[in-house]
């Protein structure tokens, strides 16, 4: 007698989907890996540009905003945080038109490049000196590209959330009260607590690399 072997079950159209879907989404990751990686060969043009805005960014706050604001330092670069009566006093100073000219001047303009620039320039830097050393050269290019987006994302997505909600009491101070002050601190905390990470990461890189030349 002959055996037959059993009969495959017909491919469904569910099942093509869900195929077509893996395959896309493994290209897509691909894609994106390779435009990560290609970061690195832009790491000194990147540095050059986020310095640079970051110079201008300076000279506005110091030469501009805090003529606005009697002297006092802008709410988003208080490293510590701030009270909510410190906001207040901030917002209070400001007035509607300085806040109008700082939301114009700053979050619609500069610091809406600044954190999608700097998280770059980070992702560039990590890559860029973790490939002169053997641990990370061994590493497969996808989990390089995986492990500096996960060091530097956090800091872009809360630099983001924190410019939103300053930008909001700055639009309409009826939203100022000590929760909506305490939750625009926590976010500039957390900011720099996230940026933190990536920059003692390519410290510890550039460190160990200048030990093995």
């Amino acid at each position: 007698m002959t055996s037959r072997s059993p009969a495959k079950a017909p491919i469904t159209r569910a099942d093509f989907d869900r195929e077509s879907d893996r395959v896309d989404r493994q290209g897509l990751w691909r894609g994106l890996s390779v435009a990560v990686l290609r970061l690195s060969r832009h790491a000194a043009a990147l540095s050059i540009a986020s310095i640079a805005l970051f110079v201008v960014m300076t000279a506005l706050e110091f030469l501009y905003f805090q003529r606005l604001s009697g002297g006092l330092v802008s709410l988003d670069m208080r490293i510590a945080g701030f009270t909510p009566d410190e906001g207040m006093a901030w917002l209070t100073a400001l007035g509607r038109r300085g806040g109008e000219i700082i939301i114009v001047w700053h979050y619609l303009t500069f610091d809406l490049l600044f954190p999608a620039l700097l998280s770059l320039t980070l992702v560039s830097l990590i890559l860029a000196l973790g490939r002169r050393l053997s641990t990370f050269r061994a590493m497969p290019a996808q989990l390089q590209a995986l492990f500096s987006l996960l060091l530097v994302l956090p800091y872009a997505v809360a630099d983001y959330a924190q410019n939103l909600a300053m930008a909001r009491l700055l639009s309409d101070f009826q939203l100022a009260n000590p929760d909506s002050l305490a939750f625009a601190s926590s976010l500039t905390v957390t900011k720099f607590a996230l940026l933190a990470i990536p920059v003692f990461v390519i410290a510890v890189f550039a460190l160990a690399g200048q030990r093995r030349s």
